[in-house]
């Protein structure tokens, strides 16, 4: 069986994205990682090329903006990493820049892929998410936060990036997946407050024209992390790759986890019932789980 990694990274330095630490997460379980590197404000192109590994493979890209509209660049770039994969890989391990795979679940995700590999019928894996917010302390835990998502996919049977990368879908259905017990530590949520209001002005521009930014993301030098509707703190281990990251951290952010901030009744009932019965009722699901 071989494993292609493939992910997609812009000016991973100058918005802060642990790229190097996602890339170092999946390489023990691929035998190849192509990293699309865009051409940056920074040097995001020789900080990949720092990454002490044969099995990097790096292809330079050039992101086409005018695909402003929906975050269609992202899929735009996911598809041309995902197409420098190797031919003969049988799965391809799609992993974000802000997204980490902890060691302890390696074991599993390579049961799953040697499980299914023969088993035509299963177009991807599906795992569960840990988003990280405002600290590496807390973890979102309503109703905004996706709870799954594809990250391993059949390489070669026309699958696609969807939308804004976030999921796969193959000729515009929805993939036949089965999930897996291993989950992606997703730290996207976890910049300097400086940073992460940086991160907000360029990333939203890949959504939305000049007059929505204008309307809906505010001119501040900081970010608000105290604008959150529910958290809980973070009791379990972080992976090994973002560690010397965590020690060097060099802002605070303390937060209430019984301080709820529910916009409606609704809001408060449905996460009631989440978090009673695992419930999370109307989730989107660009999967089919079979």
């Amino acid at each position: 069986m071989k494993v292609s990694g493939f992910t997609i990274v812009r000016n991973a330095i100058k918005y802060d994205y642990p790229i190097v630490e996602a890339i170092r997460s999946i390489l023990p379980i691929c035998d190849e990682v192509v990293v699309a590197v865009g051409q940056s404000e920074d040097d995001t192109l020789n900080l990949i090329r720092s990454i002490d590994s044969e099995k990097i493979k790096i292809i330079e890209t050039i992101w086409n903006d005018t695909l402003r509209e929906g975050g269609h660049v992202l899929a735009d770039e996911t598809n041309k990493a995902m197409e420098a994969c190797s031919p003969d890989s049988d799965w391809c391990f799609y992993i974000q820049g802000d997204e980490v795979i902890h060691e302890n679940d390696h074991a599993d995700i390579l049961d799953a892929m040697f499980r299914w590999n023969d088993h035509p019928e299963v177009e991807g894996l599906l795992f569960n998410y840990v988003h990280f917010y405002g600290s590496y302390d807390y973890i979102g835990d309503s109703r905004r936060w996706y709870s799954k998502e594809i990250r391993i996919i059949r390489n070669r049977i026309g699958i696609t990036s969807y939308k804004d990368a976030q999921g796969f879908r193959k000729e515009g259905r929805k993939l036949n997946v089965k999930p897996i017990p291993a989950a992606v530590f997703h730290y996207g949520w976890v910049k300097p407050p400086q940073l992460q209001q940086a991160k907000q002005e360029s990333f939203h521009k890949m959504w939305h024209d000049d007059s929505w930014m204008e309307k809906n993301i505010p001119k501040t030098e900081a970010f608000d992390y105290s604008q959150i509707d529910s958290l809980q703190q973070f009791n379990g281990t972080h992976p090994d790759v973002m560690k010397k990251r965590i020690r060097q951290k060099n802002w605070e952010f303390s937060f209430d986890p019984s301080s709820k901030k529910f916009g409606s009744l609704k809001a408060r009932l449905l996460y009631f019932i989440q978090k009673q019965f695992g419930w999370k009722i109307g989730e989107y699901r660009n999967y089919k789980i079979i």
